[in-house]
């Protein structure tokens, strides 16, 4: 794709990606401080992933997630006030507070879910794609889901599937060069997740994930095949997360060296698009600053909320669980 981006494209994307960072900064001290309960895979450093891909969608595009899934969400549209609620476990949140981190869902932004299997994803989204085609809809459906995923049975059935009924997907990996804790060479024999494309006849493409507007193209291309029924797309981009797999501090496992973190840190998504919209005189230091003020207000607004908002009660226990 070499169409000219507008300034309105380039200028929503790096806003999405800037309140993916705050909510996921403000969520990983909270956790730290014993405030939200349970596991927290936090998005920080891939946040040009989703923002890339989620600006081609509509509410009328399905996607689904994997456990690092606030970003998704808030990519698509998410509300801040909502998703903390469902990190706290209050009843005002996406899921009433049952979902928590690891399963927060919106049927009305099309995310069918976050996933706490490990490559749950992927079959999930092909249905979704069987169900758009079935209707005869120009809707898509897009799986987010890491290198380790692309390992499980899931994943390849899912693949096939898409593949042979030229199903409107669009399979994105995120490759963080890590699945949990191993790094890819002690669990792939490969180097590139995109090699597995060729083995179900569809296009397997790579793209550097730190760089917004390399992906907003390759997925802008791959949306459009599977738009004009052409079949899936694998599109593997090649993107880091800061934290560990679990929390800020994660086990305290040395399996990363300091080095490597900072040279992820010094291609950071955020600041490289800050960096093209400064130079293209798009958007100044000063009105950036002014944007990440103003979404670090709405996030502490929306920390208030759930904070005030209710717990489930025990008589909703059952309510919306379907035999």
């Amino acid at each position: 794709m070499s169409k000219q981006i507008s300034d309105e494209v380039l200028l929503d994307m790096h806003r999405r990606m800037v309140r993916i960072r705050i909510f996921e900064e403000t969520a990983g001290k909270l956790a730290e401080d014993g405030k939200i309960p349970g596991a927290l895979h936090l998005y920080v450093g891939e946040e040009a992933v989703a923002c890339g891909v989620m600006v081609h969608l509509s509410n009328e595009d399905w996607i689904t997630s994997t456990h690092r899934g606030h970003g998704h969400l808030i990519a698509k549209g998410g509300e801040f006030d909502r998703m903390f609620a469902e990190l706290f476990g209050r009843s005002t949140g996406y899921c009433k507070g049952k979902g928590g981190s690891m399963h927060v869902s919106n049927l009305e932004l099309g995310m069918l879910g976050a996933n706490g299997i490990v490559g749950g994803g992927p079959p999930i989204a092909v249905g979704a794609g069987f169900s758009n085609k079935f209707r005869k809809t120009k809707n898509v459906s897009v799986s987010f889901f890491g290198d380790g995923a692309s390992n499980e049975g899931a994943f390849h059935e899912a693949a096939n599937m898409a593949a042979l009924y030229k199903l409107p997907v669009i399979f994105v990996c995120e490759n963080n060069g890590y699945g949990e804790y191993t790094p890819q060479a002690n669990h792939q024999a490969i180097v590139d997740v995109a090699d597995r494309a060729a083995g179900y006849g569809m296009p397997g493409v790579i793209v550097d994930g730190m760089d917004a507007v390399a992906v907003y193209e390759a997925a802008g291309e791959a949306i459009e095949r599977a738009r004009n029924g052409e079949g899936p797309t694998l599109l593997e981009c090649k993107t880091y997360r800061y934290y560990d797999h679990v929390g800020v501090r994660g086990m305290g496992m040395n399996y990363r060296t300091d080095e490597e973190v900072e040279y992820w840190k010094g291609r950071d998504a955020i600041n490289m698009m800050e960096a093209r919209l400064a130079e293209q005189g798009i958007l100044s230091e000063k009105d950036a600053a002014a944007i990440h003020e103003e979404v670090t207000e709405q996030v502490q607004a929306g920390v208030e909320f759930a904070e005030s908002s209710p717990m489930p009660t025990p008589e909703s226990l059952l309510e919306d669980v379907y035999a």
